[in-house]
């Protein structure tokens, strides 16, 4: 496989393509609805509601309400998009998601809004970093964190074709589109964006172009790390992961959320009963201060260079 490269020139609000994909299936689905919390503008709704008046419900600030409105809405025979910050999505209305939706196994879409730290300097309150590891124990809810603009479309597409729970995690900080040959997405595979055999870097969401940037530097060194865009959180590609570990020897995880029970915690749970390899987790270790995004992603070593350093040494870990 030849090794594609990440664009470089112009990044790109995946919120933008969130709104673009869901304008037009509604277009083609009156069966599609908005639900929101009055963040209408935030999750760049503004345009659909012009287009879609009837079929956008603003509860206000009552993220309970507004997930059961969602579920309501779905066992009507609706495809409801509910749309907030995910802070707040998924921390003031946990209950709601685990309970009404995902345990009913409504048809509910789950968008979790202004992911990570994006909000940077409004602090840890408006950090979503403990999203992954609060969804993904709930088993047939599919987690998904694009990486790009093209992904995200993608993954907006397939989430209004599957029936089941979903929840998609998008962010308002713009990132590079990725330049992949005859890209294909598949909710559940991991996407391979270099090939390697000395160590695995496994990203999601707007950390896996900072991965390629990491994996581009080790090359010039002599070192050939392997990426994938773990796009899909849960259901974990099990099979990407364990040959990972097996041909490569060490892997680093990358992710812009909580190092505890997130991507690094799913890749090191399989890792150790099946296929036991060295694994350094990059991510947030707790809670992370107020900041500015920069600021905190080269902090706390997810920047390409800390990308690097974790993975030499997860090479030195693994004494190959």
């Amino acid at each position: 496989m030849s090794a594609p490269a990440a664009k470089t020139e112009g990044l790109f609000d995946c919120r933008e393509a969130w709104v673009a994909t869901l304008e037009a299936l509604a277009a083609a689905d009156d069966r599609i609805v908005v639900v929101v919390n009055d963040s209408v503008g935030s999750s760049k709704l503004n345009s659909f509601q012009k287009k879609f008046p009837d079929r956008t419900i603003n509860v206000g600030i009552a993220e309970q309400c507004m997930v059961g409105v969602g579920a309501g809405l779905a066992n009507g025979g609706r495809i409801p998009f509910v749309s907030a910050a995910g802070c707040f999505l998924t921390g003031r209305a946990l209950e709601q998601v685990k309970a009404d939706v995902v345990y009913a196994g409504f048809n509910v879409k789950l968008v979790g809004q202004s992911s990570g730290v994006a909000y940077g300097e409004l602090g840890p309150t408006h950090h979503s970093i403990e999203d992954f590891a609060w969804l993904r124990t709930l088993v047939n809810l599919t987690v998904i964190a694009p990486a790009d603009a093209w992904e995200t479309a993608e993954a907006i597409k397939w989430a209004a074709a599957h029936e089941g729970p979903v929840y998609l995690r998008l962010s308002r900080m713009p990132v590079p589109n990725l330049e992949v040959a005859n890209r294909v997405f598949r909710a559940g595979k991991a996407e391979l964006l270099r090939e390697g055999a000395e160590a695995t870097i496994i990203a999601c969401g707007t950390t896996v172009h900072r991965a390629v940037a990491a994996a581009d530097l080790l090359l010039a060194e002599g070192i050939a790390a392997r990426v994938l865009n773990m796009a899909t959180i849960n259901p974990q590609d099990e099979e990407a992961v364990l040959a990972a570990a097996a041909q490569t020897g060490a892997i680093v995880t990358v992710e812009e959320a909580s190092v505890r029970g997130g991507l690094g915690g799913a890749v090191a749970e399989l890792t150790s009963a099946h296929q036991p390899v060295p694994v350094e987790r990059v991510g947030f270790p707790g809670f992370v201060p107020t900041g500015s995004v920069e600021w905190l992603f080269n902090e706390y070593g997810l920047s390409r260079d800390g990308i690097a350093a974790a993975t030499r040494r997860a090479i030195q870990r693994s004494g190959r």
